[in-house]
């Protein structure tokens, strides 16, 4: 089997060698020689690194995504997690839908005013009810 040289492996994944580096120093991948001071990894990093980046995009913290791997850095993926986050993703898009939708609207409303437009009042009613709703009883916000 041929091995990775971090640059190599960097420059595949569009990841600094001083990230894989600390991924490797809190167990999220491993290397399994030296080449002088370069580290060597197997391909199979490459899979690991995808996965990891996929997971900080999803939201996951890098601490949630190294209890993802099993031994040998494989992938066991907590399905339970992983439909709590999609359905949390699933909120955050209507949430950024609503609000692009809202700004169309005051960007093409013909209303003198936004303050006059009727659809444009009822949106930011709607979406101070939607905060509401997220702040718990009990918890103040800034702004």
């Amino acid at each position: 089997m041929k091995l990775i040289d971090i640059g190599e492996v960097s420059r595949q994944a569009g990841i600094p060698a001083s990230a894989l580096r600390y991924y490797e120093e809190i167990g999220l991948i491993s290397s399994v020689a030296r080449h002088g001071l370069r580290r060597q990894f197997e391909p199979d990093v490459l899979l690991q690194l995808a996965l990891i980046s996929m997971g900080k995009a999803a939201g996951f913290s890098l601490e949630d995504i190294s209890a993802m791997f099993g031994p040998g850095g494989k992938p066991d993926l907590p399905r339970k997690d992983l439909h709590d986050r999609a359905d949390e993703l699933d909120r955050h898009i209507a949430e950024l839908t609503a609000l692009r939708d809202t700004l169309r609207h005051v960007a093409d409303c013909p209303a003198p005013s936004h303050m006059e437009c009727p659809t444009f009042r009822r949106l930011v009613d709607l979406a101070g009810k939607r905060r509401q709703k997220r702040i718990k009883p009990g918890l103040q916000t800034l702004g």
